[in-house]
């Protein structure tokens, strides 16, 4: 099934959800676990009837989901295909039907809380160092490209953050947090980083990049896909 760009996804409305990074994420408050746990149950019901499910988690008084294709089809320049972890139609549809089930059962959304952070790491060479982030992060080779036509590693039961190489070979720091907020948070999520004692360093591709350091220059990348907000 082909992967969906950011304007496709920000036509298709999604009021409750968020695109983050690969995925698609919303957040729905709950009174109880209990309530929870019923959400679910229908949410899996939903599910499958399409042979396709979320990945939950159960928070203190939310529920947070996260809707992506493992194998969405990926067409690059010259027309091959890489197999890739991103939205797709799927997702988009049982989107959809989980914010039916949702108002159903008085579930209020809260899609401006969501957020997704990945490891950011500048190397002139991924392929030489990514094998053995794969063995440290994961303990599994096949973590590495999982889902990607590069060389990222990504652990299969998504317990650990995403690693992510950039062709840089910094003298200074070479890690960073890419820290993903929905397109609607960016403004106030800068302010607070500032006033905090925070300084904008590069804000260049700004709003869907924006670098801020801490005082000791430590680095940070907040992200947000603006192409995929939702247009209505």
């Amino acid at each position: 099934m082909d992967m969906l760009r950011g304007p496709e996804i920000a036509a298709a409305a999604l009021v409750d959800w968020r695109k983050l990074a690969q995925g698609l994420h919303a957040r729905f408050h709950i009174g109880d676990f209990g309530a929870g746990a019923r959400f679910v149950v229908a949410v899996g019901e939903a599910g499958d009837a399409i042979a396709h499910h979320p990945r939950v988690v159960i928070g203190t008084g939310h529920l947070d989901l996260e809707l992506v294709t493992a194998e969405a089809i990926y067409r690059d320049d010259e027309g091959t295909e890489h197999v890739v972890e991103w939205v797709t139609q799927q997702d988009v549809d049982l989107a959809r039907r989980i914010s039916e089930i949702a108002a159903d059962q008085g579930l209020v959304a809260d899609p401006a809380s969501v957020s997704e952070m990945e490891l950011g790491l500048d190397t002139p060479d991924s392929a030489r160092v990514a094998p053995v982030w794969a063995a440290l992060l994961t303990g599994d080779a096949e973590s590495q490209g999982r889902g990607t036509p590069g060389d990222e590693v990504r652990d299969a039961t998504v317990r650990l953050p995403n690693l992510w190489f950039d062709d840089a070979a910094s003298e200074g720091q070479r890690w960073h947090v890419e820290v993903y907020v929905p397109a609607e948070v960016v403004e106030a999520r800068i302010a607070a980083a500032v006033a905090a004692g925070g300084t904008v360093v590069d804000d260049s591709d700004a709003p869907g990049l924006t670098v801020i350091a801490d005082q000791d220059g430590n680095r940070g990348v907040l992200c947000a896909d603006v192409s995929a907000a939702p247009t209505a």
